[in-house]
């Protein structure tokens, strides 16, 4: 069971070389580690020499989903890509269950881990504190697969069937629930699971991210647009847009340091202004500041 880990990065080099590096002490390896990225700058090692396993840089158009598609391309001699943010570290004997837990069930088409702690709910992680909590939470272990709708974008592998899904490339930039368009299109033909024996810790690091009005935008905009596609429920959508709204709106009174609630909102109003008038567009964010 061949496993590559896929890495879409952008404007984080520093995060990356020491998620890179912290990949490198773990026991059980992948086959090769491929890392997108959309500048020449946002790589600063460390050298492919320098580390255990394979590792392949490449270059694509920026945004998450343009990124991981141009891994997706390059990988048909893997049997599984598992798609890791480039702020998320994954436990001892991760790739190991991963590679069981496909090998055991041929109906898993995607699979998703446990997230220990998240720290894009909050302020983020230290990288010291996310490796004491991987220790203290002990290796990855079998655990029985539960189907979910979606996998988690930052730990997310795809079983390599023929011509792979691709994520939609009309969702810019973030790609706000992309990986969710992308699993309910697979879900078509196979499961999509979460096992809570795969173990991982999230920084949440904040620079790099999406500017609050865009990702605003996004947060109302993108589930419309996959209404239209199909891969959203109205009841599924509407939950999510009106939690997002709340959240910036009541967040707004007294907005957090690393969070732009008041950016947010501001996006949340104008893409609900364009849906009314029907033309709203998740590339609109391209346009805003």
């Amino acid at each position: 069971m061949r496993v590559t880990v896929g890495i879409a990065s952008t404007g984080r080099a520093v995060v990356l070389r020491q998620m890179l590096s912290y990949m490198s002490t773990l026991d059980d390896l992948p086959d090769r580690v491929v890392v997108s990225i959309a500048a020449r700058d946002d790589f600063e090692g460390p050298p492919p020499d320098d580390l255990p396993f394979e590792l392949l840089v490449i270059t694509s158009p920026k945004g998450s989903s343009a990124q991981r598609n141009a891994i997706l391309k390059g990988e048909a001699d893997s049997d599984v890509v598992l798609f890791l943010d480039d702020d998320f570290l994954i436990s001892q004997g991760y790739i190991t269950e991963l590679r069981s837990l496909f090998a055991r069930d041929p109906s898993i088409l995607i699979a998703t881990g446990c997230v220990l702690a998240d720290g894009a709910k909050g302020p983020g992680l230290a990288f010291e504190d996310a490796v004491e909590l991987l220790h203290s939470a002990g290796p990855a272990e079998a655990s029985q697969p539960q189907d979910v709708r979606s996998g988690y974008g930052c730990n997310m592998a795809m079983r390599m069937i023929g011509q792979p899904e691709l994520f939609d490339e009309a969702l810019p930039l973030y790609g706000w629930l992309e990986d969710l368009d992308l699993s309910r299109r697979v879900a078509r033909r196979g499961r999509v699971v979460r096992s809570d024996g795969l173990k991982g810790v999230h920084l949440g690091t904040k620079n790099g991210r999406t500017p609050g009005i865009r990702l605003g935008y996004s947060q109302i905009a993108n589930p419309v647009y996959m209404l239209g596609k199909g891969t959203l429920g109205w009841r599924h959508a509407l939950r999510l847009m009106v939690r997002n709204i709340a959240a910036n709106l009541l967040g707004s009174v007294h907005p957090p340091p690393y969070l732009d609630r008041r950016g947010r909102l501001r996006g949340n109003l104008i893409a609900i202004g364009e849906v009314l008038c029907r033309r709203s567009n998740p590339a609109r964010i391209l346009e805003l500041e």
